[in-house]
């Protein structure tokens, strides 16, 4: 994403157009997160998009989490892409990021700090949020209630969340920007509809590089499974003949805790045999029925 592309971003605004902040889209169905303090006190928002595609948000859209200082909006016909999250629990201090702040701005990420956010009805103590160095252009677009309230912090080498801009947020020393930490806030409610979201997006929305994902990893592997397509296996595919045996002992190896029949906890299965007997066949369905399963996992031919 080029410095100044803003097509991943979504601005929020209340029914009068009064700006409230910004958002990004998380998953394929098109929700948004964003910071409690861009939804706070309305029961209706307007979302836009670029290409003037506009979203008109009721309470029932609205998923607020102050006790975390963020927010989730489900949305319809924005068509905007999704950004990957970052699955660093803690991303590095000096990790070098952008953010949307009257234009993409870099910034550096310092460290964690506790902090209090402050909605209109009470404060919300939280221990662990992004404290960021920007210079004095940066700090003053971050201003409460600004335009980027609610905007992505992007690691500048990968693209990937790494957290949401607040601007209600409160330190006990003076911070140039804070930031909500999308992971530590999912920490905080493991059931919750932010985890869920956030492991929707590990699943469908590529990350790469230090951030890579569950997405991007079967993404990458894909190139190494064959020309199956995304048949179930040999069974789906004309022509091809499922060797019962064969299928049955590769099953039991990965579905096994103890990694396959033999009731030892084997880490690696020796598939043999004369060529034309169903090797590649085999482990070409294997890779399919685990990158299009219940539960995507990667796998390196």
């Amino acid at each position: 994403m080029g410095s100044g592309d803003r097509t991943a971003l979504v601005r929020i605004c209340d029914l009068a157009g009064r700006p409230r902040g910004t958002g990004f889209v998380a998953d394929a169905v098109g929700t948004v997160v964003t910071s409690h303090e861009a939804v706070d006190g309305l029961v209706r928002l307007v979302l836009h998009a670029p290409g003037e595609r506009t979203c008109l948000a009721d309470a029932d859209a609205i998923v607020p989490l102050p006790e975390v200082g963020l927010a989730l909006v489900r949305t319809e016909g924005l068509d905007v892409r999704p950004l990957p999250v970052s699955p660093r629990d803690s991303p590095e201090a000096g990790t070098y990021v952008r953010i949307a702040a009257h234009g993409w701005r870099q910034a550096r990420l310092l460290g964690t700090v506790p902090a209090t956010y402050t909605a209109t009805d009470r404060f919300h103590l939280l221990d662990t949020v992004l404290e960021l160095a920007i210079g004095t252009g940066g700090s003053d677009a971050l201003r409460l209630g600004g335009e980027a309230a609610g905007g992505p912090v992007l690691d500048a080498a990968t693209g990937a969340v790494l957290g949401v801009v607040g601007t209600a947020l409160h330190t006990e020393h003076r911070a140039a920007g804070l930031a909500l930490s999308l992971r530590a806030a999912a920490a905080t409610d493991p059931a919750g509809p932010l985890a869920a979201l956030l492991r929707l997006n590990d699943a469908t929305v590529p990350g790469y590089g230090h951030d890579l994902n569950l997405a991007g990893t079967l993404h990458l592997t894909a190139a190494t499974g064959g020309g199956a397509g995304a048949a179930g296996g040999p069974a789906d595919v004309p022509g091809l003949v499922q060797r019962v045996n064969t299928s049955r002992e590769l099953s039991a190896f990965t579905d096994a805790p103890t990694g396959g029949a033999t009731g030892f906890d084997a880490l690696v299965l020796g598939l043999v045999g004369d060529p034309g007997t169903g090797r590649t066949t085999e482990l070409t369905a294997l890779a399919e029925r685990r990158a299009h399963g219940a539960a995507p996992a990667p796998t390196v031919r």
